[in-house]
């Protein structure tokens, strides 16, 4: 495919771009672009150091930070209790990682098992996403879910702040992550460099700040 494109002499050549044929260049990416799946979950034990270090900062401009990243531990009692983790992030805008958890790591909750969920997000979720959270705690009672964010996404918007509201309702228990829940997430979520003592986590610097200014404003939403 890529020699094909090297050979086929370039529109511009002769000084004007062959603006009928870019159109339908464009129409042909646009139509490969939505081939896609609508998600591509990429799962895994642990995200790789960067990713957290970039992605989970509690900074109150969040530019760049348009991926979600979802830490769960997903413990299901029945007879037995059975503790998995592991992480979730979102790699095509259609679908969010709160979805993704739904759809592929618990697709359904069986009516006789206790499920405790927590998850370590680095923004709290859209409203879509809290929505879809609100439903499902409503329908399956025997769910419990904690979220633990680094980050209030978009909590100024009335919309917003009412899908927030809802959640807690129907019995979801909203936290912010402290400067302890960083450190969890960089033990048990984070890879470690092969053949080294795993580092220790190495807050930033307003880490302690960041927190208590989106906790008040939590709790104020709240």
């Amino acid at each position: 495919k890529m020699a094909e494109k090297q050979e086929e002499p370039s529109n511009t050549q002769n000084g004007e771009p062959d603006n009928a044929e870019e159109g339908e260049e464009k129409k042909k990416k646009k139509l490969k672009r939505e081939d896609l799946p609508p998600f591509e979950i990429v799962t895994g034990e642990r995200l790789p150091a960067i990713f957290f270090k970039f992605q989970f900062r509690n900074v109150e401009y969040s530019s760049g930070r348009n991926k979600t990243f979802l830490c769960y531990v997903l413990e299901t009692q029945g007879k037995e209790s059975v503790t998995s983790r592991g992480y979730l992030e979102d790699e095509h805008a259609a679908a969010h990682a709160e979805m993704a958890f739904f759809n592929t790591i618990l697709p359904k909750c069986e009516p006789s098992l206790r499920y405790n969920i927590t998850w370590y997000v680095s923004s709290s979720p859209c409203v879509t996403c809290a929505d879809r959270i609100t439903e499902t705690l409503k329908k399956n009672k025997n769910l419990r879910l904690t979220i633990m964010v680094g980050r209030l996404f978009m909590w100024e918007e009335p919309e917003m702040q009412a899908a927030l509201k809802k959640m807690k309702s129907a019995g979801c228990k909203l936290r912010i992550m402290k400067p302890q829940d960083f450190e969890y997430v960089w033990q048990n979520f984070v890879e470690q460099e092969e053949g080294e003592e795993a580092k220790s986590f190495v807050p930033w610097e307003d880490i302690q700040e960041n927190f208590q200014y989106y906790e008040e404003k939590l709790a104020e939403i709240l």
